[in-house]
């Protein structure tokens, strides 16, 4: 079987990730580079997790982060290099954008560092409006974390 003829399942089930692949994985990335076990286990509890198959193993993952009304935050799409250009990046995330459960939502973001013409191809184009956009880095630049300043509750009780 030559890569291109492989059968590429796509599956929601979270019992099917190969959580040690995608950890490995993910620890060389440049964006998860600092990863845990125990941080994978909390970002797959709280966000739709998305596999790629190829003949039972796993070749490929991509997460959605959202709340199921509005919005929704793309993450960790990759794709193992053996499996690379046979399409099964493109499946995973048109996979998440076609969600029954994600239809209703009025905004669908990614950050991307070096896949922006990747996921151009399939519909995202830069912000219209970035300007609005605000961020709280939550990490210092040594990688502690940074204090937070409680500002709740707004009110007082009368």
């Amino acid at each position: 079987m030559t890569r291109h003829d492989a059968h590429i399942e796509i599956s929601h089930d979270p019992a099917r990730l190969d959580r040690a692949m995608i950890l490995n994985f993910l620890r060389g990335t440049h964006w998860a580079g600092d990863l845990t076990a125990e941080k994978l286990d909390t970002a797959l509890r709280h966000s739709l997790a998305i596999g790629a198959y190829i003949d039972g193993q796993q070749a490929g993952f991509a997460r959605v982060i959202t709340d199921y009304a509005s919005f929704a935050y793309l993450s960790d799409v990759f794709v193992l290099p053996a499996w690379r250009g046979c399409g099964i990046g493109q499946r995973l995330v048109q996979t998440a954008i076609d969600h029954p459960e994600l239809q209703q939502l009025r905004r669908f973001l990614l950050v991307s560092r070096d896949a922006r013409p990747f996921y151009r191809q399939l519909g995202f184009v830069p912000l219209s409006r970035g300007e609005q956009y605000l961020e709280l880095k939550t990490r210092t630049s040594h990688d502690r974390p940074r204090k937070l300043r409680a500002v709740w509750p707004f009110f007082k009780a009368a």
